[in-house]
């Protein structure tokens, strides 16, 4: 039988215009393996690793790509692992946190927002990102009511520099203030974490976009014997008509493939 795929399952990401898998490849763990909340250890792998894995997701119909400036090296690695396949990638990046010598900080200003921007720009050799996020360091209302990134990232769009952009809070109030003016919040929703619902029923409501992270607990739901905790996962995931699609950062091509076929079988089974 055959490996199950994502390709006709392809939906729209909110109001973008863009179309994108249900599941998105996160792509920390390709340039980062310090101050992650993972509960095993794991290597950053080699270029030619990295490389078969995403031709892994490719084939398998995946064409949403996570990353972020605070994933340590992970832009300027995709940048020429991607190379020639940017008509086949929705590319999501971030602004706002930066991660150096083992630390994170975070900077909001119109000039940093920008800086940012083109820097990833340059790291991802791409005229243009899909969707770039405001990666929140969870005072998610003052960064919206009080920073200039919103209105900054309002204008590079305009510019044609990004095609829409978004939030990446922790706070229902903060996704909600974040969809009022932005295309996509990213939320936290999983089996052991559901307080974030309400934004998701926003973004339903007002054809907004949600990509869900964590939407496996990063690895640690734990179920009764028996249950797939996986597929129990995007159980609950994809009944929900506002989440357009769970980013799920592996870089083992097992789990990737698993983590496939449920959503595969979940989707069409719906």
């Amino acid at each position: 039988m055959s490996q199950p795929t994502l390709h006709e399952l392809h939906r729209p990401l909110g109001s973008t215009g863009l179309m994108v898998s249900p599941l998105g490849l996160g792509t920390v763990k390709l340039g980062r393996d310090q101050g992650v909340k993972y509960p095993n250890g794991f290597q950053i792998p080699g270029d030619e690793e990295a490389r078969m894995l995403l031709k892994l997701a490719r084939d398998m119909g995946i064409n949403l790509i996570d990353t972020a400036p605070a994933y340590g090296h992970s832009e300027e690695r995709l940048g020429p692992l991607l190379r020639d396949q940017r008509q086949d990638w929705v590319i999501v990046s971030k602004v706002g946190e930066e991660f150096a010598n083992g630390q994170s900080s975070h900077d909001f200003s119109a000039a940093h927002t920008r800086l940012s921007v083109e820097r990833s720009l340059k790291r991802l050799e791409t005229d243009f990102i899909d969707l770039v996020l405001v990666h929140s360091d969870g005072n998610d209302l003052a960064i919206l009511n009080d920073s200039e990134v919103y209105a900054t990232l309002a204008e590079l769009k305009r510019e044609g520099k990004i095609r829409g952009f978004g939030f990446s809070g922790k706070t229902v109030e903060g996704g909600l203030k974040a969809l009022e003016q932005g295309d996509c919040a990213m939320v936290t929703y999983n089996l052991n974490e559901l307080n974030e619902k309400a934004v998701i029923d926003y973004a339903a409501a007002h054809g907004k976009a949600i990509l869900v992270k964590k939407a496996l607990a990063s690895g640690h739901v734990c179920l009764s014997p028996g249950v797939d905790p996986v597929r129990a996962s995007f159980e609950l995931l994809f009944e929900h008509p506002g989440v357009a699609s769970a980013i799920v950062g592996t870089i083992n091509p097992l789990h990737l493939a698993h983590n496939v076929a449920t959503v595969a079988k979940v989707l069409r089974r719906n």
